[in-house]
């Protein structure tokens, strides 16, 4: 069975698919929001190059996220969103490989961010998944899936976000962001 949609008709539904998938993003933006500042917590990682195991398991890796070093976080931020990313490829970019938060307290102004394991749920303290990567058919699944390229150069990135992630039902607010990039593979 074929169904058309008039254009009007079609923007609308997207619209409301998109709002639903939670794409239209949970946070309001802050009056201002502050630059946080990322480092690798790590000295294995150089940005450059992703370092070796660090891969996923279809390619033989046993991989972590980089410890991260976050600093010029704004006050009343009660959360740290990684969201790791596939620059080269579209289905795996914004995220793709995974969103995880860090639970901080507030008046935290730097922090570091411990690695945590990939292709696995069971998430040390503090953190919590926000969504988990976007390919388990391709490799194990999990809150984090590492570079799966096969060593085909592909650019790999993370961006933070500072959050006030706010209870009841509230609204959420982004406080601040940041982005560092992670290296080829």
């Amino acid at each position: 069975m074929h169904y058309r949609l008039q254009t009007g008709k079609l923007l609308i539904l997207s619209v409301i698919l998109i709002a639903l998938s939670g794409c239209a993003g949970k946070y309001k933006p802050a009056e201002s929001t502050a630059n946080l500042s990322v480092t690798f917590g790590d000295s294995k990682w150089d940005g450059k190059m992703i370092p070796k195991g660090q891969q996923c398991k279809r390619f033989g890796g046993d991989a972590e996220t980089p410890s991260l070093v976050v600093e010029n976080i704004p006050s009343n931020a009660n959360a740290v969103i990684i969201a790791f990313s596939d620059r080269s490829y579209q289905p795996m970019d914004n995220g793709g490989h995974g969103k995880i938060g860090f639970s901080i307290p507030k008046n935290t102004n730097k922090i570091t961010i411990p690695s945590v394991k990939g292709h696995t749920f069971d998430l040390p303290e503090n953190f919590f998944v926000v969504s988990a990567h976007a390919n388990p058919s391709w490799d194990v699944a999990g809150a984090y899936m590492p570079p799966c390229s096969g060593g085909q150069g592909n650019s790999y990135y993370a961006t933070l976000k500072a959050v006030y992630d706010a209870p009841n039902g509230e609204q959420s607010e982004l406080l601040g962001k940041g982005k560092i990039e992670l290296g080829k593979y």
